[in-house]
């Protein structure tokens, strides 16, 4: 079936996109695939992604300062550093951390969570110093 084949086309090159760069936002990652298949529609990268996040396949950083979301190619949950000036989204090398069981234990049901340290990356740091 030939819709079948291009969608899976686009989820591929949408995939090897998030592979290739480092927590990109959508339209990064629409930016990336287009180079190489100049058709493909915004629409169509942003409902993908959507989809993907969905299922499980790929991770989302939601940066929360009006920057744009990340997306993430590791689906398994993990804390990010997050600057809150470029918006970049970077992971924490830092043992993994999951509060549920602790918080679960008083009795409250725990369905999703997010780690998230904003602050300013090194990139940044040095422009401010070179003001």
């Amino acid at each position: 079936n030939m819709v079948t084949r291009r969608n899976t086309l686009q989820r591929q090159l949408i995939l090897d996109a998030i592979r290739e760069l480092d927590h990109p936002a959508a339209e990064e990652i629409f930016a990336h695939v287009q180079k190489t298949h100049p058709h493909i529609s915004k629409a169509t990268v942003y409902r993908n992604l959507n989809l993907l996040y969905e299922e499980n396949v790929i991770g989302k950083v939601e940066t929360g300062s009006g920057a744009s979301d990340r997306f993430d190619r590791c689906a398994k949950r993990h804390p990010h550093l997050i600057c809150r000036v470029c918006g970049h989204a970077f992971d924490a090398d830092m043992p993994p951390c999951d509060p549920t069981k602790e918080l679960n234990a008083h009795g409250f049901c725990v369905e999703d969570f997010h780690i998230e340290f904003v602050g300013v990356c090194p990139d940044c740091i040095d422009k401010q110093k070179g003001e």
